[in-house]
């Protein structure tokens, strides 16, 4: 009898019946570093490019007007992207790009969706740290669950839906 007949009938259970027993325990795998980079150049073009427009072209008045105040134009895009983005990963426990690959923040502690605030910032903060720095960046390459230097410090975790 094939294994499909036997999953069929009930006769063994299903694989994904099997993930279900271990949710709750400390056992999340992070998604592959190709489809986390996927979704993060998604976000990149569906969150920062419409705020750095209109910051540039509304707040600023022009991009002459955004270089001339040009520490002030990134701070204020820094500050609403951050606000975009912890928001959305606080209260949906993703962000566009995460959803278009099926993808969610989860809280690597205790296994949930919906990390809490601090746990979302201190997240958004060291992935750019991580973004600047070269160590930052091949830090998953070397680990073996593949976290990067933002899950290990925020203790958090990027997981495919289950």
């Amino acid at each position: 009898m094939s294994r499909w007949r036997e999953v069929k009938q009930g006769k063994t259970k299903r694989p994904e019946a099997a993930k279900e027993n271990t949710e709750g325990q400390n056992t999340h795998i992070c998604a592959p570093i190709t489809v986390r980079l996927k979704a993060f150049l998604t976000d990149t073009f569906m969150i920062t490019m419409p705020v750095l427009y209109i910051i540039v072209y509304l707040v600023m008045g022009s991009r002459e007007g955004f270089k001339e105040h040009l520490a002030q134009g990134w701070l204020y895009i820094v500050f609403i992207h951050m606000t975009i983005v912890v928001s959305l990963w606080r209260f949906k426990a993703q962000t566009p790009g995460m959803k278009a690959y099926d993808l969610y923040l989860v809280d690597s502690g205790c296994g949930k969706k919906n990390p809490g605030w601090i746990k979302c910032f201190l997240r958004y903060v060291s992935m750019q740290a991580a973004i600047l720095s070269v160590i930052g960046i091949l830090f998953p390459l070397f680990m073996q669950r593949k976290e990067g230097l933002q899950d290990i410090l925020s203790r958090t975790c990027i997981v495919h839906r289950s």
